[in-house]
Order: C-alpha cells, then structure tokens, then sequence
C-alpha cells in the first residue's frame, strides 16, 4: 500500500526521470482537463455531474486551508455543491490527508500570494 502510495504521489516525477529531463508528466494534465472539460459540458448541457475539483471550501478551515481537492457537484450554472470527503475513505487514507495539511498550507499561501501579485 504504501509503494503503491509513493508511485500514485511521485508519478509525475517518474516521467520526468523516464524522459531523461526532457519533459514532463503533460499527458497527465491533459487528460485531466479534458476529463473536467467534459464534465462541465454535460452539466451545461443539464446534466447533475459529479467530479473531483480543487475549490475554495471550508472543509479544512479549522486547519487553515482554504482550497481543497473534494467532489463537487456541477450543474448548468457551475459548482452547485462543493461535497465533504466520501464517507467511505480509509484510516490510512485520512491519515494521508492529515499528514499532507502542513505542506499544502504552504502551497496554498505560496499561490494566493502569487495571484495577489498580479
């Protein structure tokens, strides 16, 4: 579980290495696009889609975090709802979600400051 964990985490990395520096993970991101892309055309298009998006929410706030990665639900207005974590995660995986707080608070106040620069 945990070598399972490290590849899903660090597998951008793995491409980068795999291409000798010469690229990067793009087809990763490209895919993810096109798969929100198409999410937001069927819920234009009036139907209640559910997907995975990083959104302002208070989920985390007591933590400190403003953003999060969680489903939302889309509709043909935009986000309709921003949903808490599935019920279902395991211990392991909320432990991952603890752990990883510190740092994406230090993500997230590094993009905010970068968006207030411009």
């Amino acid at each position: 579980r945990d070598a399972l964990t490290h590849r899903v985490q660090f597998g951008g990395d793995e491409v980068v290495q795999a291409k000798d520096g010469a690229g990067s993970a793009t087809l990763s991101m490209a895919y993810a696009g096109a798969r929100f892309a198409d999410s937001l055309l069927r819920a234009a298009a009036g139907e209640d889609v559910l997907e995975w998006a990083f959104v302002r929410t208070d989920l985390f706030k007591s933590e400190g975090l403003e953003f999060f990665s969680t489903y939302v639900k889309l509709d043909k207005n935009g986000v309709k709802e921003v949903l808490p974590l599935p019920a279902n995660i395991t211990e392991y995986e909320k432990e991952l979600v603890k752990k990883a707080i510190p740092e994406l608070k230090k993500s997230e106040g590094k993009g905010v400051a970068f968006v207030a620069s411009k």
